[in-house]
């Protein structure tokens, strides 16, 4: 939920995040899951139901912004009280309304930016950084894989935070690529036979059943129950 907080020229927001985490949140409210060696905020932003992902290793303070989406201000809130040590904001893909907020959270916190080449110049940001499938991402202790998934945009990437010690389940973070449900919006035969085939062969054939994804839009989901749908998927087309 949030609560307002007036001050002598304006309203600012202060973020309150729940820690009853269910995987659901609603517009313009946060909630906590604690696994393990890290924290993962859940933020629903702006009026298309946007998830921002906050993620925040545990031994180190370090954090990772996963899509600075939208509602800017209370983006730069949320990180200014819950990760004073934000390394790095990868933006999943290109397109708007998973990056309205990127400059101003950019310029508040002075963190670094990721995405894919092939969808950087479309952002309002310089990316810092240029991600490629196949390569590790680091902050602090946490290691994540990048899965580059051409269909959606030419250059989405997912992030997969690997297991480690406790935590068993890879915790898998998908953009617009995976919804409960199906893939992502292609809009060509070509984009949407790329993008199965991306999520066949690097997602479902290298991942268990156990791995929690974390859409771009509304709930979670799980491999799990996904899988049995991928034939079901191909047939049908999107």
């Amino acid at each position: 939920m949030l609560c307002a907080r007036p001050d002598s020229s304006n309203v600012a927001f202060m973020t309150v995040v729940d820690d009853t985490y269910t995987g659901h949140v609603e517009s313009q409210t946060a909630a906590r899951r604690t696994l393990p060696g890290v924290s993962i905020i859940k933020m629903s932003v702006g009026p298309m139901d946007n998830n921002a992902y906050l993620l925040t290793c545990a031994k180190t303070g370090e954090s990772l912004l996963i899509d600075a989406a939208n509602d800017p201000a209370l983006l730069v809130d949320l990180v200014a009280e819950q990760a004073p040590k934000l390394e790095l904001i990868v933006t999943t893909h290109q397109h708007m309304d998973h990056w309205l907020a990127l400059e101003a959270v950019a310029e508040s916190t002075g963190a670094p930016t990721a995405a894919h080449p092939l969808d950087a110049d479309a952002l309002p940001v310089k990316p810092a950084r240029l991600l490629a499938g196949g390569e590790v991402l680091e902050v602090g202790d946490l290691t994540f894989d990048v899965i580059h998934l051409r269909g959606h945009t030419p250059g989405s990437v997912a992030l997969a935070l690997r297991p480690a010690g406790e935590r068993t389940a890879v915790q898998l973070f998908t953009g617009d690529c995976l919804f409960p449900g199906g893939p992502g919006r292609t809009t060509t035969p070509e984009e949407f036979d790329s993008l199965m085939t991306g999520l066949e062969t690097w997602v479902f054939d290298v991942y268990g059943d156990d791995t929690v994804v974390y859409p771009g839009h509304g709930d979670d989901t799980a491999l799990g129950e996904e899988r049995p749908r991928l034939a079901e998927w191909r047939d049908r087309g999107w």
